[in-house]
Order: C-alpha cells, then structure tokens, then sequence
C-alpha cells in the first residue's frame, strides 16, 4: 500500500524550567526548555504518525511554530516510498525554497522549522520500517547514505567520492560494533550537576548522587564570574576527584582574549575541554583559542548553524570536539554530512543533548557514528541531562553511565498525550497559573 503524508500539526510545548533553575547557564539564566513540536499524519489504516521537534528555550517557540507552518506544504502529498527513495531532494525543497531562503539561508528560525519536519519524515520512515532510526541508517548500504547527503558548499572539505570511502571503510566490523552497542552501552556524561544556578550544597549533593550511580564525566557551566566558576570548580575536583573527566562550558560568555586569559586561571582544575567559549559564529576566534589553551580542547556545535561553519571549523583547527545539534543543523540529512567531515577531519563527534529532546536524537547520532562511520569510541561521548524524559513514550535507559540503544521503531522523540496537553503553551494545565 502507498502511504501518503495528509496533515502536518504544529504544537507549541514549553516546560517551565526556569522555576526550578535546571538548564540555566551564564548566556540564559532562566530558560523554559521548549519545543516546536511536529506530527505528521498519514492516510495508513494502522494511524501511522512522525514525530520531530526542534528545541528552544521558551520565548520565540511561536516562531518556530509559523516557519513550521510556511514549510509544510512541502511535505503535505508526499508519500513515504518516494521520501525514502530520495530524502536528499526532499530535504533540498526546504532549504532552498525560493522565496524563505531569503530569510536564511540554511540558519535562523527557517533551518529550525527545517529540523522539525526533516526529522519528523525520518521518524514516519522509521517507524514504517519496524526500526529505530539508528538501526535504519545503519542497515543502509554506503551508497544509500551518499545519496542522502546534500554535497552544495562543502566539496572542498568533502568529495562524495571521499565520504563513499569512509562509509565502505565502516562496512568492516560494523555487526560486532552493533552487538558491542547492545550489550554495553555508549559512554556519556552528565550536565544535571553542574547548571550554573545550582546552589554549592545542590551542587555537591547531586554529584555524590551521580558518582554513586556509576557516573565518570562530568561537565559544569561556567562564565558569570571567574572567581566564582574557580570555587565552583574546586568545589566539583573534591566531590568527583581527580581521576575523572570535568568539562566546562561557557555558552558564548567570553570575548577571544577573555576566554584565553580565564581558561588559564581554570587549567589548574584539569579541565578536558571549554564549550562554547565565545561566539558560535566566531571561526577565527575558536583557532585562536585552541592554540592557546592547548592541550585544554575547545567544543562547539550546538549553536552552529549548518554543515559550513563545521567545514570552516573542521579545515581551520579550530575543535577539537564536535557538537553537532539534530535541531540546530537541518536534521539527519545535514548532520550525516558533518559526521563524515568530521570522520574525515579526524574529530571525535560528542552530540549536544542538553535539552529537551536532544538526548533522544543524539543517542541515535552517535551509535550510527559508531558502528557505521568513526569505529571509535575513544574520546566519545554522548550527554546527558536527567530531566524532562519522562515526558516521552519511549523510556531513555541509561546504566552505569552509558546510553544503552532505544529498540523501539522511530526516533525515540514521542511525546505523551497527557504531557502535550499539560505543557501546550498557553492553554495548558502548567501555564494556568502564570496567565
């Protein structure tokens, strides 16, 4: 039977995290994790549906909702058969509509709504299949997954022939990589300990909690204040010890020469990278940053806006972690491209999931990476915030600090029911009280 896409609905969700400080950092100290939330339907007796979004932090939700809605016209008609012969062309009529390409191109609110859709198709096509996306993509043959990469801007970093190569290099060992997946895990770290709003004692009771969980890395935010990240700092070295990872991050708090003169005051505190250390948009800026606080590495990604500014940043030395989005690039299209870059460049890929949603994307990302590009997990590593995934139909299982592969079809993106109607902004149950 030919299924066909028949309805697009868009729903604004938004969790008022800002009561509670989770998520808060130096550049967003009172976020409400939000998300442009996507279904599409379908005319298959059996109510098949796809779920996608694309996170935010609240106010500008609305946005994203009406870009979503200036594209779906593009995906209503469709069916899944023609998508999954060719998403690369299907993903290329939304990036490059001729009259909102305007106001991208390939970035902004548009690329978001982008996001929600593409991944959304890739959750109807999953769930179609009977497999979770991971599994999908992996199953694919190499010159399937060459197909779905859009190519435009980046030949000079990238040849399709190049990315063929890697993906035929991928083929070997792949069912014992998979099998490694299932039965261990792949290694995380955890954010819940370390939001910058977070008391001392919340601090330290939450990493006592986590290392007695089995947790070994750990990232803390940084950026208000260097003397007040240096005591917090000091403060995680005694709870968590100096044989595990500490990361930091500082949102795009700092200047080129702040971020240089700061993470020399912290170097003291081992830290194994600084995220985000000044503007995402700032290529220059983060090679004069990485050679200078060497071997301290320098991470970015989560606010990096398409599969070029990791080209620039990838051929300029400039990461030496890669932390892609699935919401902030164009969806699963756009990010295979930055992880065969990125396998090409020779950069470790450790996706960004401090959201809503996003540890459920990128646990996806990375076993894909894993057992069908890098073939590496040396350091790898996915992350992880523990709030918000009860919201979720398909449970996110996480065992001694590693996420253990979702095996239910689709892209693990779900939400309930109830907690659609609960949190729908501004009608919801959890709004009620504010307005």
């Amino acid at each position: 039977m030919c299924v066909t896409i028949t309805g697009l609905v868009a729903r604004d969700i938004r969790f008022p995290t800002s009561r509670s400080l989770d998520g808060s950092d130096a550049m967003h100290p009172d976020p409400d994790y939000s998300a442009a939330y996507v279904i599409l339907k379908t005319d298959s007796p059996d109510g098949l549906e796809g779920h996608g979004l694309t996170f935010t932090i609240g106010r500008g939700n609305e946005v994203c909702i009406s870009a979503i809605h200036a594209l779906e016209f593009h995906v209503l008609g469709r069916t899944l058969e023609a998508l999954y012969r060719d998403m690369r062309s299907f993903c290329r009529t939304l990036t490059n509509d001729g009259q909102l390409r305007w106001i991208g191109p390939e970035k902004g609110v548009i690329h978001l709504a982008t996001a929600a859709i593409v991944n959304a198709v890739w959750d109807l096509l999953a769930k179609s299949k009977g497999k979770p996306l991971w599994k999908l993509l992996t199953d694919m043959s190499s010159e399937q997954l060459v197909a779905l990469v859009d190519f435009q801007y980046i030949t000079d970093a990238l040849r399709p022939e190049e990315a063929l190569d890697i993906l035929r290099s991928g083929e070997v060992g792949r069912s014992t990589r998979e099998t490694e997946m299932r039965s261990r895990g792949f290694p995380a770290y955890t954010t819940s300990t370390g939001w910058l709003g977070y008391s001392e004692e919340k601090l330290q009771d939450l990493c006592r909690k986590a290392l007695a969980e089995g947790w070994s890395n750990f990232k803390m935010k940084v950026g208000a204040d260097i003397g007040e990240d240096r005591r917090r700092a000091a403060l995680f070295r005694d709870e968590i010890g100096g044989d595990r990872k500490l990361m930091m991050d500082a949102n795009q708090r700092w200047d080129v020469a702040e971020a240089i003169s700061n993470m020399k005051r912290l170097a003291e505190f081992d830290p194994w990278w600084i995220e985000e250390p000044t503007s995402p948009d700032d290529i220059l800026g983060h090679a004069s940053i990485a050679r200078a606080i060497s071997p301290i590495a320098v991470a970015t990604g989560e606010q990096c806006q398409n599969r070029v500014m990791f080209k620039q940043l990838f051929q300029a030395d400039a990461i030496g972690f890669c932390q892609l989005d699935n919401c902030r690039l164009a969806g699963i299209n756009e990010a295979l491209a930055v992880l065969l870059m990125a396998v090409k460049f020779g950069i470790p890929v450790c996706p960004h999931a401090g959201g809503v949603g996003l540890s459920q994307y990128a646990q996806h990302l990375a076993m894909f990476d894993y057992i069908r590009l890098s073939g590496s997990l040396e350091n790898r590593l996915i992350e992880y915030t523990e709030h918000l995934h009860e919201h979720f139909e398909e449970p996110l299982l996480v065992e001694q600090g590693c996420y253990m592969p979702p095996t239910n079809p689709g892209y693990s993106v779900t939400i309930r029911q109830k907690s659609l109607e609960e949190f729908e902004f501004p009608n919801g149950i959890a709004w009620k009280d504010k307005f």
